[in-house]
Parts: structure tokens; C-alpha cells; sequence
């Protein structure tokens, strides 16, 4: 049998989900025609492409329309193939998919501020919310171009290191898909920022290498605790992303000092049940002390909006030394890396005729937590006319880096770097915004102006009978949301 075409099949036969083989041979074989003769600037055969993004879309257990849709989704715009060709062989879904991904690859998302490229962009977000496996199928083609990149020119080098660190990386992440967005940031490092990159390689390897020396020691050590009591209990160990560790060291309470770094090299400790998961964070807080300024974090009882669901420890291990610990089930972690099936509430909706593409594109769909930025993403193409500006929503609001707030109840909200807690009581609910008078993080009293950082708890201190915001507001507040609520009140 064809190497490749055995290699996608071992990949089909290792997801969870039943995958139509014959149909991905079929698609195969469709694939293979349409890019006979093609080659890649590396100079292997185009087939190796799709093949590749096929594959990782089985690893991401996605169905056997998708892996389809994955091994055709170049044959029209770079292959013989025709729309009709895809239509008549594999059905009007695949199709769909397939010119979902060809919309989504038009658009270029950096260094273009045109009517044009906002519009597509537009088409972009409505494809997404429409279907996201179109947007998962593009994730993978993303990720195995950008594996690619030393065979293009610097140029486009560049543009599409910007393109996948602006908007790739950060629309992985908010899909849950933690694992893939840091592989995309990685990818993407080395051609934005070379001489950092450099320097931060030549001075993270020898600190790699001894911290892994002793979190190895540290990892039996929780063994030796943990398996008495949770036999299937397996630890590993996970390096922190290069681009993740870069910018954690320009934060200015890091500075540059690695010293407070406490991440570098960390333990994951992965059981079966979210209640094995506070018998183990019972018996490590035994052994091992908690570290009382960094604190535990339980994002099981309090999941992140993207759904992310695990425990955060700080501990004082072996020798004193500060380590972070990740405790969460199985099932936890296949969410935390990958994040797909977590998401296929629409399509699953769609299937049994619940959700049609016209509620879609108006809005009038429900979403679960996990996926309300979709729907205030759909809410913003009807009321954002001026195009600059739903640029600056998406790429602000929408695909920055996140940090997360809790209320004091424990409740969590995403807010994007430079939120305020004015941006966070317009977060919770516009009537709240309106009325803020003051507020407090961690128990102290600060300006509204004041920068929100991940983990701190906001408490909003309100004035009933006030109405109305402040026009002075709009000065510091930085989520669409906010700014929008706040110029429509003052305009009444």
C-alpha cells in the first residue's frame, strides 16, 4: 500500500470517532489526481499537504467529513479538480467545507486595511460560526505550513509568522485548542523575532536540562505518593512554549528574571474522576506545602470560558524550590490540548435540524459559555458598520491575549490585556456598568483605571440611582463591549 495513504489510515484508525474508511480512500484517490505532478517548495510531492492536514484532523477526532473535506481542500484552488467534480463525489457537506476553508485561505489578515479585506474578513467569522470544522480544517493547513516555512521567501515569511501569531494562535486558543496554539506561537517566533529567539534559546538550555533533572525527581516522588491511593494516577512532565515563556519575561512584575519563573519545566498529574482530582490535590497539600502569595487556582469548580477545566498549584517541593502543578482527569486534558469536541454544539445542532444557517447569520442561535464570543463575534457584524473598527473589535477584543477575572462568588470572565473594572462590570451585565461608583481588587480599594491582571478578584461597588456612565469613561476602557454600551447611554 501507498506509505502515505497507510500512515493516514493508522491515523484514521487511532480517533475515537467511526470514521468512513472507503470514503477516505476515495478522497484519497481524488486527491492524488487532482495534485498529480504538483510539488511543494520543498520540493516533495503536494499530496504530502493535505495528507498531513487530513491526519492531524483524525488525531483531533473530527468526523469523516472533515478528514475528507481536509485531503480535498486544495484540489479546486491549487489542484485540476472542479467544485462540481467534489459536489458529485463526495456531497453538497464536503463541498461546503472544502469552499469554507478556499474563503478562509483568501484572506489576509495583516498589512491590508482595505474595504476588500474587511470584508472577507467578515465572510471569515460567518463561515466560522456557520460550521467550525472549517476553521479547525484551516488550523491544521496552518500548522503544517507554518512546519514548513524555511522553504518560502523571507517575505512571505513574515507575513504569514504575523498573520498565524495575530490571528491563528489566538483564534486556537480561544477554541480551547491550548496545545495547538502554542505550537503555532513557536512556529511563528523564530521568524517575527529571530535575534530574541536566539538569545532566549542559548540561554533556556542548560536551565531546561537541570530543571528537568530535578522535576524527574520530583515526578518519582509523587509517584511513590500518589499510587498507593490513586493506582491509575499518571504524572508527567511538559516544557513551557518558547513564545509563552518570551513574553511571561517582559511582564514588568518578571522583569527578565527567570528566577521567577515558576513554570519552566512543570507536573501534570492526570487521574480519572474531578473528585480523584481533590483527593490528589489533599494528599500533595499533605507532603508538599502550598505556596501562600501564588496560591491554588480551581478551575474545575470555576471552568475558563473556553472551557478549560483543571487545578493550578504552587507547592514548595524537593529543596524548597517553587514548582507549578496542573491536576485534572483524562478527559480534562484531552479538552485542554485540543478543545474540539467541547465545541461541536452547533454542528450537532445543525444535524438534527434544530439550527439552520439563516439563524446563524442573524444571531438567533444559543451557544453554551464556551462559545458566547462566537455569538458577540455575529452580534458585532450587524452593528459594527465602519470596517477599521470591527478590525480593531476582532483583533482586540476577540483574539487578544486573555486574562481571567473571577467575581468575588468565583465566577470567571475573559478580559483582553488593558481591561479595567469598568470593562469588567460591562462584562457581567450593561446595567451593572452604568452604575459603578468604585471598585476593589483583592480587597483593595483602586481607580476604575486601573489594569486588571489574570487571577485578580474584582468587586464592583455600585451606585443605584445613578444611570448613566461617565463621559471620562471612555478614556481608559478598552472591550468593544464597554466602549459601545458607554457611547450609546451618553448619546441618549
Amino acid at each position: 500500500m501507498d506509505p502515505l495513504l497507510s500512515g493516514l489510515l493508522a491515523a484514521v484508525a487511532s480517533t475515537s470517532r467511526s470514521v468512513d474508511k472507503n470514503r477516505v480512500i476515495k478522497a484519497y484517490d481524488f486527491a492524488r489526481l487532482a495534485h498529480s505532478g504538483q510539488t511543494r517548495k520543498s520540493g516533495e510531492p503536494y499530496l504530502v499537504h493535505p495528507v498531513t492536514v487530513a491526519g492531524t484532523l483524525a488525531s483531533w477526532n473530527l468526523d469523516t467529513t472533515a478528514i475528507i473535506a481536509g485531503l480535498l481542500h486544495d484540489t479546486v484552488e491549487e489542484g485540476s479538480a472542479q467544485a462540481g467534480d467534489i459536489q458529485k463525489a463526495f456531497g453538497e457537506d464536503v463541498w461546503r467545507l472544502v469552499n469554507g476553508v478556499t474563503i478562509v485561505t483568501g484572506i489576509r489578515l495583516t498589512g491590508n486595511k482595505d474595504a476588500y479585506f474587511v470584508e472577507n474578513l467578515r465572510k471569515m467569522l460567518l463561515v466560522m460560526a456557520r460550521d467550525l470544522r472549517v476553521v479547525l480544517i484551516k488550523l491544521a493547513d496552518r500548522l503544517h505550513n507554518m512546519q514548513t516555512l524555511q522553504y518560502l521567501a523571507p517575505d512571505r515569511q513574515i507575513v504569514n509568522a504575523r498573520e498565524t501569531l495575530e490571528i491563528y494562535a489566538p483564534l486556537a486558543e480561544r477554541l480551547g485548542m491550548n496545545e495547538i496554539g502554542g505550537q503555532l506561537e513557536d512556529l511563528a517566533f523564530p521568524y517575527l523575532y529571530p535575534g530574541e529567539h536566539r538569545d532566549l534559546v542559548k540561554l533556556i538550555q542548560p536551565l531546561f536540562k537541570s530543571a528537568d533533572v530535578y522535576i524527574e525527581k520530583f515526578r518519582r516522588q509523587l509517584v511513590a505518593l500518589l499510587q498507593p491511593k490513586l493506582p491509575s494516577a499518571v504524572i508527567n512532565i511538559r516544557h513551557k512554549h518558547l513564545y509563552s515563556l518570551w513574553r511571561k519575561l517582559a511582564r514588568p512584575d518578571i522583569a527578565g528574571d527567570l528566577s521567577k519563573v515558576h513554570d519552566l519545566v512543570a507536573a501534570r498529574v492526570l487521574v480519572d474522576t474531578a473528585d480523584q482530582c481533590y483527593q490528589a490535590l489533599g494528599l500533595i497539600h499533605n507532603q508538599f506545602h502550598p505556596v501562600p502569595y501564588l496560591g491554588m487556582r480551581d478551575f474545575i469548580a470555576n471552568p475558563k470560558p473556553n472551557g478549560y477545566r483543571s487545578l493550578h498549584l504552587n507547592i514548595f517541593g524537593p529543596e524548597g524550590r517553587i514548582v507549578e502543578l496542573q491536576v485534572r482527569t483524562h478527559a480534562m486534558h484531552r479538552q485542554a490540548e485540543m478543545g474540539v469536541a467541547a465545541h461541536w454544539q452547533m454542528h450537532e445542532l445543525k444535524s438534527t435540524g434544530k439550527l439552520s444557517s439563516q439563524d446563524i447569520d442573524k444571531g438567533k442561535f444559543q451557544v453554551s459559555d464556551k462559545l458566547t464570543w462566537v455569538k458577540q463575534l455575529m452580534a458585532w457584524q450587524a452593528e459594527i458598520t465602519d470596517d477599521q473598527a470591527y478590525l480593531e473589535a476582532l483583533k482586540f477584543d476577540a483574539l487578544a491575549h486573555r486574562n481571567l477575572v473571577f467575581s468575588p462568588k468565583g465566577d470567571v470572565y475573559d478580559l483582553p490585556h488593558g481591561a479595567t473594572p469598568v470593562d469588567f462590570a460591562y462584562a457581567i451585565h450593561t446595567g451593572l456598568g452604568h452604575q459603578v461608583a468604585g471598585a476593589r481588587v483583592n480587597s483593595q480599594q483602586v481607580a476604575l483605571s486601573h489594569l486588571l491582571k489574570n487571577g485578580d478578584v474584582v468587586e464592583i461597588i455600585v451606585d443605584r440611582k445613578r444611570t448613566q456612565p461617565s463621559h471620562e469613561w471612555l478614556d481608559f476602557v478598552v472591550t468593544t463591549t464597554a466602549r459601545r454600551e458607554i457611547a450609546k447611554s451618553l448619546k441618549t
